[in-house]
């Protein structure tokens, strides 16, 4: 891509709008005054330019104007037409980006230009040497995450860069559209034949050592993202999100647990040009935090970098993936893993029981307390109680105290009522009579005993 203010000649009333060399993106549209962003990234301000209103002709003018320039410069590498459908036309003309909307995709006639104006090399973020390091060493998966405008496309340029200038590895990248400002020898490929997934298989072809693949953003992008890196490629992604947790938390669902500290081992979070946070991943077996020791399972710790400290983790807890917490007041229900414990307590006892269990609370790593209704205590520990030694059993040796929900705060109990039953249900449920609940434990115990026959 050209450098900063390396274009051709454009319609002077284009030119004087970017006259301002702060001024990022020009926005016009019909029957509005021009629009410019200008500042620095950490003090972006919109300013209205006085002057004359655009109008539809004027637009449509200044459209034709732009695609004949592209066309008298196609011997340059940066002059090109990226993408053209109905409604929509988007251009690249030197260093700038132009899109052009108009209807039926946009209600009425719009031109979007968008300038780079900072092209920062890595030295300039002031990074320590650890995490300078961390990005020189090409076969890892990174995330480079942040708002829009937060100047993470900027920081992606830096360290493609420093790889291709400095580290000397071969750097292609994979965007839709071509967006990055990188040297002349790192080859940017769009989606081929519309489909980023075929780029991808390029990609293996030409042996690149790092991938920079530019806005990551849907499902099927997070699931390239990981073939790509699965197939031993160093590849950093740029993708929208508030945090770093949130973006590792974006690959849960698209990626299988045990391969994500893998795919992904480092998540850098920019705000306002800068690196705000930044993660490191890495999968270790043994029992999270705050669980007891034969609950060993694969566990993804995520710690700051270079600090090594550890906030959060994420396991398999039943069927779900958990991302917890691992600092934190214990609050009411104990730790974030015994609160978690606690919800799939009760949903496993409710589902094997046939009894609706309201409240859940770990009081050590095997023991807790459950809570009923008060006409169903009864039949949740069962005669001698058999029930709830058997439901101790199945549920992995944990001792339980059956309780009625009644033995609950009074604001915590609106709460579980509120959460557990619907409104019509609560009638139903406060009537159900003590040998109705008697029914409900025997149905369970034959379907126990026809388990056991399977067995």
């Amino acid at each position: 891509m050209a450098a900063f203010g390396d274009h051709p000649s454009l319609p002077e009333s284009l030119e004087a709008l970017l006259s301002d060399e702060t001024a990022s993106t020009i926005f016009l549209k019909a029957e509005c005054p021009p629009r410019v962003k200008a500042g620095h990234i950490s003090q972006l301000r919109l300013e209205e330019v006085a002057g004359e209103i655009w109008d539809k002709p004027m637009l449509e003018s200044l459209a034709e104007d732009l695609a004949s320039v592209v066309e008298q410069n196609d011997a340059r590498s940066d002059c090109f037409i990226e993408i053209e459908r109905e409604g929509c036309r988007i251009m690249q003309i030197g260093d700038l980006r132009v899109t052009c909307a108009w209807p039926p995709f946009s209600e009425a006639w719009e031109i979007t230009v968008v300038r780079p104006v900072a092209h920062l090399k890595l030295s300039d973020y002031e990074l320590n040497d650890e995490l300078i390091g961390r990005l020189s060493d090409h076969h890892r998966g990174v995330f480079v995450v942040g708002k829009p405008g937060s100047g993470k496309t900027t920081f992606a340029q830096a360290i493609a860069a420093h790889l291709d200038e400095t580290v000397g590895a071969m750097v292609k990248t994979m965007e839709a559209p071509r967006d990055l400002q990188v040297p002349q020898r790192v080859t940017q490929y769009a989606p081929l034949e519309g489909d980023l997934e075929k780029t991808a298989e390029v990609i293996f072809l030409v042996r690149p050592d790092f991938v920079i693949f530019d806005e990551v953003r849907r499902a099927r992008d997070f699931e390239i993202f990981g073939d790509v890196r699965l197939a031993g490629v160093g590849l950093l992604g740029v993708t929208h999100a508030n945090s770093a947790l949130e973006a590792i938390q974006r690959l849960v669902g698209k990626v299988e647990l045990g391969l994500i500290s893998q795919v992904l081992d480092t998540v850098i979070n920019i705000e306002k040009g800068k690196v705000n946070e930044v993660l490191e991943l890495k999968m270790v077996v043994r029992a999270p935090t705050g669980m007891e020791s034969d609950l060993s399972r694969p566990v993804i710790e995520i710690k700051r970098f270079p600090s090594g400290e550890l906030t959060h983790e994420m396991f398999a807890f039943g069927s779900e993936i958990a991302v917890v917490p691992v600092s934190g007041g214990s609050g009411e229900g104990g730790s974030p893993a015994w609160r978690l414990a606690a919800e799939e307590l009760k949903r496993e006892a409710s589902r094997l029981t046939g009894i609706s269990v309201m409240h859940a609370k770990f009081l050590t790593d095997s023991s807790a307390d459950i809570y009923v209704d008060d006409s169903a205590v009864g039949s949740m520990v069962g005669p001698g109680g058999d029930a709830i030694r058997q439901l101790e059993k199945d549920m992995g040796r944990i001792k339980l105290n059956v309780k009625s929900v009644t033995e609950l705060p009074r604001s915590l109990r609106k709460k579980v009522e509120k959460s557990s039953w619907g409104a019509g249900d609560m009638e139903d449920w406060g009537s159900r009579s003590g040998r109705q609940w008697e029914q409900t434990g025997k149905k369970r115990k034959g379907r126990r005993k026809g388990k056991g026959g399977r067995r």
